[in-house]
């Protein structure tokens, strides 16, 4: 027990969320030196969820995430595939399924539900040699709960109270992690959207409410939050499921996909502009967004593309708004110099 807690301890002195599943897994293989310990969790659209595999021990191996991060929906097995899983979801109980007939080794599979408001609904799956005994899966339920708990409050430090959005202090740790050389994806893509060709790249993207000032002034903050809520559920829906979406504040946005052209890239962040000019705001009405975005480079600061970032949007709105700019095209068309940008007076709101 007194190694049990040692383990907990050192579990809630992390911060970062796939070191949390890890450290989790690690913890309860320890504690029942199962056969495999697994967490899956649902990503995508109601309509199409799917499962996506976040965390693995095996025989006491760490598996590790195997470039999970990045693969499309489509490459995802779906939610119906899994009936225990969704069985331990619903009934927010522990499923105990008996695969003797699949597998004589592992008789009995023990499926505990997750629930945690930034990673979303999944499950732990422990497979095990021997039957689990009620007093252990009561213990692992309540560290189930700890963990949760702790997920609940790394939340609160690193999500917009309002949108639920990542923040902007979690955008520079996420930056590096995200664009770290080792982190890549395998095989083909099937989802037909941003499909990779050859390499992938990593782009930045600065989305701001055109005229949004107007939207507080004439309807007043409480309006205007509903606006910015409503804008975050748009992007939601409208970009993949491991695409980092943050709020930086006030009416500015922040989008950090993968794909595999800049054209690729420009076509997400259109279809954004273009859902958001469609859709028609409670009182507000229409409203449009102004999109600037660039490539990370090779070895760039996550500051060096924020600026490059911003000097897009900003020409976006100094040039007519409701339009998509990308920052090295507007270089290499001349309209930006690529050191130094004078705007002049542009109205921003």
């Amino acid at each position: 027990m007194k190694h049990l807690v040692t383990q907990l301890s050192a579990l809630t002195a992390l911060r970062d969320r796939d070191s949390l599943d890890t450290a989790l897994v690690n913890t309860l293989n320890e504690l029942l030196h199962p056969q495999s310990l697994s967490i899956y969790r649902l990503v995508g659209p109601s309509s199409n969820e799917r499962w996506l595999h976040c965390a693995q021990m095996q025989d006491g191996i760490d598996q590790g995430r195997a470039g999970q991060d990045w693969l499309e929906l489509a490459e995802l097995p779906p939610a119906a595939a899994f009936p225990a899983r969704l069985q331990a979801m619903r009934s927010a109980q522990v499923v105990v399924v008996d695969t003797t007939l699949i597998c004589e080794s592992n008789p009995a599979l023990y499926v505990f539900p997750l629930n945690t408001q930034s990673a979303g609904n999944g499950v732990l799956e422990i497979a095990c040699a021997a039957p689990i005994s009620s007093m252990i899966i009561t213990l692992v339920s309540s560290v189930l709960r700890l963990y949760q708990n702790f997920q609940s409050l790394l939340d609160y430090g690193e999500r917009d109270s309002l949108t639920e959005l990542l923040n902007r202090k979690t955008f520079d740790g996420a930056f590096l992690k995200a664009t770290t050389p080792a982190r890549h994806s395998t095989g083909k893509l099937e989802d037909d959207r941003r499909e990779p060709q050859g390499g992938c790249g990593y782009w930045l993207a600065m989305l701001d409410i055109d005229h949004f000032k107007r939207v507080n002034d004439n309807f007043g903050h409480l309006i205007g939050d509903e606006v910015l809520l409503l804008l975050a559920r748009l992007m939601r829906a409208t970009f993949r499921f491991q695409d980092q979406l943050y709020r930086f504040g006030g009416e500015e946005f922040v989008v950090l996909l993968r794909c595999g052209q800049g054209q690729q890239a420009e076509e997400a962040f259109e279809r954004l502009r273009s859902e958001t000019e469609k859709f028609s705001f409670p009182q507000v009405g229409r409203i449009s967004i102004s999109v600037g975005f660039t490539q990370i480079r090779h070895g760039d600061s996550p500051s060096g593309a924020f600026e490059r970032a911003d000097k897009a949007v900003y020409y976006a709105k100094g040039h007519g708004r409701n339009q998509v700019c990308e920052y090295e095209a507007l270089v290499a068309q001349g309209q930006l110099d690529a050191e130094k940008v004078n705007m002049g007076e542009i109205e921003l709101f």
